[in-house]
């Protein structure tokens, strides 16, 4: 879930993500993307580096970061499935869905002054009008935007 969220990757990306992808380094994963698409990086929290530390010394994957019983990467609709459990237990009656985390992740950045072409950017978003999309539903309060004027 953190992942979702703090990287803003779709949830077919989390699935088919490696261990080999996630650069502590460089603190960035590498997100490829199928079909001859233009892969991307994306930055990696600090506070979810060590998540994926601690997740990576209980489970110990081997090829995919997160591995169901057979050792391939987990099912778009396992991931699916554990945001809606983790949503209920948090008694949050509103719709949950991986979708939405990304959705939270653009809006938030938008919120916090990140430039739109570089949420576009880490979105994976060909076109910027996909990204407006996400940020339609931000409303700007009138107290927070500042006048040229008193700039003076």
């Amino acid at each position: 879930i953190k992942i979702l969220y703090g990287c803003g990757l779709r949830v077919s990306e989390v699935a088919s993500l490696k261990i080999s992808e996630v650069d502590s380094l460089r603190m960035c994963i590498l997100v490829r993307t199928p079909k001859g698409q233009k892969d991307r990086e994306v930055p990696l929290p600090k506070s979810l580096l060590q998540t994926l530390r601690l997740y990576a010394k209980d489970y110990q994957p081997e090829n995919f970061l997160f591995e169901g019983q057979t050792k391939r990467g987990y099912s778009i609709k396992s991931i699916q499935n554990f945001v809606k459990k983790y949503a209920r237990q948090a008694k949050i009656r509103k719709h949950v869905s991986p979708h939405i985390l990304r959705h939270s992740y653009a809006v938030h950045q938008f919120e916090n002054g990140i430039d739109i072409r570089y949420i576009q950017e880490v979105l994976g978003h060909n076109s910027i009008k996909t990204t407006e999309l996400y940020t339609q539903v931000t409303k700007v309060s009138n107290t927070s935007i500042s006048n040229p004027l008193d700039q003076l």
